[in-house]
């Protein structure tokens, strides 16, 4: 496969919605494997997109997101530890469901911007991916997986971070519901 570019990528690096339901639309069978849930402490890059002070501990979820077996994406949830006693106590038995259940489904919850970038090669994030891949599915990650997204979601003045890395056998697929979407804005009603 060629290089996974931003401009390859495009379609899913900028769409809005559940990630997990547009993906659940490539197939017929869409999964939800955790590879981890801890309490660790803050990275710099969540603990600015968090607003938090420099100690603390975060909680975690590590995921990697399947479509008929094939695993297209590596995700990251983080907040604060704190978090977990008020508005986000419902990550704590979300289990292999997709993530996709707490946010979407609550009008009290809103999204920030979209923030794609491309990762470090040796970057932390990408070197602990790297590993959870290989553990989780025996194989290596494509070397051209790069590029990934970031945005924060806000309930009852807690944050939580969701970071999703794209495989490349993900570029220049259309992402499934993107025309719906924008029938349902000008339209007002559903497709």
């Amino acid at each position: 496969m060629g290089i996974a570019s931003r401009s390859s990528l495009r379609a899913w690096l900028r769409a809005p919605g559940s990630l997990s339901r547009r993906l659940a639309r490539l197939g017929e069978r869409f999964e939800v494997e955790v590879l981890r849930q801890a309490v660790t402490p803050l990275r710099a890059q969540e603990r600015l997109a968090l607003g938090l002070p420099r100690r603390g501990c975060t909680v975690v979820r590590e995921v990697l997101l399947r479509v008929d077996g094939v695993p297209l994406v590596w995700a990251r949830s983080a907040l604060h530890q704190s978090a977990l006693a008020g508005p986000w106590k419902a990550l704590k038995g979300l289990g292999a469901r997709p993530l996709a259940h707490l946010l979407y489904d609550d009008p009290r919850i809103t999204r920030s911007e979209l923030q794609p970038r491309r990762l470090a090669r040796h970057g932390h994030t990408r070197r602990q991916m790297l590993k959870q891949w290989r553990q989780a599915t025996g194989t290596e990650a494509s070397a051209q997986m790069l590029w990934a997204r970031h945005s924060v979601f806000r309930r009852g003045g807690a944050q939580l971070r969701v970071l999703e890395l794209f495989a490349p056998e993900l570029a220049g697929r259309a992402t499934p519901g993107a025309r719906a979407t924008r029938v349902r804005r000008r339209g007002g009603g559903s497709a």
